[in-house]
């Protein structure tokens, strides 16, 4: 039997951009940057499982699901090839996705991606998972962002009503427990990551609070690093014109990687 998972389907072109929320979110979350790309590709923002409108979604909660469920999708629409973006959580679900099927995603675009070392803060997290208010929404993501950042009052508004779905906030916390159990997340094997022949852009904020920058460190030669000054964990929110142009210059870049490249700062 086929399950549904919800998606945002916007924009035209002969290329298409995947996005994948992070935990706590929704596909909404992504609305500034498809803004940005001004309908120069097709976009598919997913309510991942156990998110928002995929909240029913069998056995969700792990990363390896939401991977599968995004494949099959695809699968189903037809999509051969297509540009993957992750944010969080999101970009441990994109990065599996490339590792269980890498002739699908032609590309990936990873901010501050969950899997790629075990540090998290968990406490941080899991407080997100039971915040059901709009105050406490707030609070929370503004702890995950830069200080100098302004938490945007639509994502608020977005994610308290989706919590208000009878057993959202439930869900949540138990995948919060699950994966941040100990205040450690599971590590995708570096050995794994070498694998990956298209190309990778990894983009983290330096000010970010949920999981710390150096896990960009000693990834494959063949990744771009590009290190976002003064930003923190929400880059989706905090910098969308940025990710957008950065989400842009991997859909035209060509397949083959180059080794070596340094990193940037910006």
């Amino acid at each position: 039997m086929n399950y549904p998972i919800h998606a945002a389907v916007r924009g035209s072109g002969k290329n298409v951009v995947v996005l994948l929320h992070g935990f706590g979110g929704i596909g909404g979350v992504w609305d500034d940057v498809v803004a940005h790309l001004d309908g120069a590709c097709i976009t598919i923002a997913y309510d991942l499982p156990g998110h928002g409108l995929s909240l029913d979604y069998p056995k969700a909660g792990s990363a390896k699901v939401a991977a599968t469920a995004v494949l099959a999708d695809l699968a189903a629409r037809g999509i051969d090839r297509a540009h993957f973006v992750g944010h969080s959580m999101g970009g441990a679900v994109a990065t599996l996705a490339a590792l269980f099927d890498p002739e699908r995603v032609a590309s990936l675009t990873l901010l501050a991606p969950g899997g790629y070392g075990p540090e998290i803060n968990g406490p941080l997290l899991r407080r997100y998972a039971a915040a059901a208010c709009a105050e406490e929404i707030r609070a929370c993501l503004a702890e995950m962002s830069s200080p100098d950042s302004t938490v945007p009052e639509t994502t608020v508004r977005d994610l308290a009503e989706m919590r208000n779905r009878p057993g959202q906030t439930e869900k949540l916390i138990a995948f919060a427990a699950a994966m941040t159990a100990e205040d450690k997340q599971g590590v995708i094997p570096r050995e794994n990551l070498a694998t990956l022949a298209m190309p990778v852009m990894v983009v983290w904020g330096t000010d970010d609070a949920v999981l710390p920058y150096s896990h960009a460190d000693a990834l494959p030669s063949g990744f771009l690093i590009h290190h976002v000054l003064e930003i923190g964990h929400m880059l989706p929110e905090e910098t969308p014109a940025l990710v957008a142009d950065i989400v842009s210059r991997m859909v035209r870049r060509r397949q083959r990687r180059r080794p070596d490249v340094p990193a940037c700062d910006s």
